[in-house]
């Protein structure tokens, strides 16, 4: 683990340690010195000074220069009456429960076999914070910037997807970019076809968009049948269609080469767009497939790229790739929302996707990735069956592994967190019911012997599950 990560976990165990004393100290006391603090717990002068700096975040202490840190007088907010706010809000639009389960860190000592992310020792963190450093120096990147972005991340952004700088709009991460996808070409009610199972965060945009979301099954190959998707856009009308269409989020599957100028070929003739989500764009792991995008003259596919996954997740820069009017159209929405991305973000992304360690650092993520996916992959086979896992996907971050049928996942995977180890459950990501019990097993965060105990661990609660049979 990094050196980085170590001083942030010291800091919030001594900030808890202190949040309980400070709590009983009357207000206005004096908080020993840093060096006694420092002295008393164990822990160097920058601990204490995160530490510290954490309490007086929350209000509890204060910080006068030369004098010391004092304890704050507690005041309690009133206990007012706020049911009333259930008949103001009206129904629900947003669907995020299980999103935001997947955001939370895993608890210290779990096995995480959840995460999105890569794992923190495989993180770029000396590339980020130098970067951030050399961009808070820049006059440019502290005031206001173009709001379709930094023309220079876009020229890269550009190159990279095979298009041209004015085809690029940088977003606040693929998140920012699919609401701003959905709020731009849509209207409520309107319909959107989606993948099944697809990623949860377009769902929880669809819906908080008030989008009807219509499924289109993937078929063997990993890929919409094009009939099937004609059918869908045919009855449903609509102008928008998500996919993913390399290592999926959460099966894996990538679409045939064979497959990709006829299912753009079906958008087109409907007169939509084809989202191109390429989360996965620099965790490919065999071969080099091309972007939808590349082949698309005419505009139809809109082509999402993100460097949080591959970076750090504080650096939420992506873009959103287009041709021809759509592209501002979606910038006018994404001005409205959010006026512009931070331009110390966008200077530091630029350098670091442009410096030297770039390249190395995606090269050395991908050699710890095929060493951790093959690893997961034949402890998922040795504890859980060859028939649990149909594939062992060439690109992006999970395996997509099926229980045996009448297995509750969600009652496996809240077995799982009780056990230490950190799963998802299959039945969220899917846009109607599941045709089968399955978990999202991460490769990306865990060891392989973390994971190897994982698996281990679901393959011992299986038998003791409610209604496994």
């Amino acid at each position: 683990m990094s050196r980085f990560m170590n001083d942030d976990s010291s800091a919030r165990r001594l900030a808890d340690t202190l949040r309980a004393v400070v709590r009983a100290a009357p207000a206005g006391a004096r908080l020993p010195s840093s060096r006694t603090l420092a002295a008393e717990h164990g822990v160097g002068p920058v601990t204490v000074a995160a530490a510290l700096r954490l309490l007086a975040a929350e209000g509890l202490v204060e910080t006068r220069p030369g004098e010391g840190t004092f304890a704050r007088r507690q005041t309690a907010g009133p206990g007012g009456d706020t049911a009333w706010q259930l008949t103001a809000m009206g129904p629900a639009a947003v669907q995020a429960t299980a999103l935001g389960a997947l955001l939370h860190p895993s608890r210290p000592g779990t096995i995480a076999l959840s995460s999105g992310y890569l794992a923190p020792e495989q993180q770029p963190h000396h590339l980020v914070s130098q970067a951030l450093a050399r961009a808070a120096r820049r006059p440019a990147a502290l005031g206001r910037v173009d709001p379709t972005g930094l023309p220079e991340l876009r020229a890269w952004f550009a190159t990279e997807a095979g298009a041209q700088a004015d085809d690029v709009l940088v977003c606040a991460g693929t998140q920012a970019a699919l609401a701003t996808i959905f709020t731009s070409l849509c209207r409520p009610g309107d319909a959107v076809v989606m993948e099944s199972p697809t990623y949860l965060g377009a769902l929880a945009a669809a819906h908080a968009a008030g989008l009807t979301i219509v499924p289109v099954h993937r078929g063997p190959d990993g890929a919409p049948d094009p009939l099937d998707l004609d059918r869908a856009l045919q009855a449903s009308g609509a102008r928008v269609v998500y996919a993913q269409p390399h290592g999926a989020n959460p099966t894996g599957t990538s679409w045939p080469a064979r497959t990709h100028r006829e299912l753009v070929a079906v958008a087109r003739r409907h007169g939509c767009f084809l989202v191109e989500d390429d989360w996965a764009h620099d965790f490919v792991l065999a071969g080099t497939p091309r972007t939808l995008a590349a082949d698309d003259p005419d505009g139809t596919v809109l082509h999402l790229r993100s460097l949080t996954k591959s970076t750090v997740p504080a650096l939420r820069v992506a873009a959103v790739v287009g041709r021809g009017p759509v592209v501002a159209r979606l910038a006018a929405g994404r001005t409205a929302a959010d006026l512009y991305v931070s331009g110390v973000l966008q200077h530091a992304a630029l350098d670091v996707v442009t410096g030297p360690g770039w390249r190395r650092h995606v090269r050395a993520a991908r050699t710890t990735l095929i060493e951790r996916r093959d690893s997961l992959a034949a402890a998922v086979v040795r504890h859980l069956g060859a028939e649990s896992l149909a594939l062992v996907p060439d690109q992006g971050l999970h395996l997509w592994v099926r229980l045996p049928d009448g297995t509750d996942d969600v009652a496996l995977a809240a077995a799982a967190a009780g056990a230490g180890v950190d799963v998802s459950a299959g039945s969220p990501w899917w846009v109607t019911e599941p045709v089968g019990p399955y978990l999202r097993i991460s490769y990306s965060a865990a060891t392989p012997a973390e994971a190897a105990h994982g698996v281990e661990v679901l393959a011992g609660l299986l038998p003791d599950l409610p209604g496994t049979r």
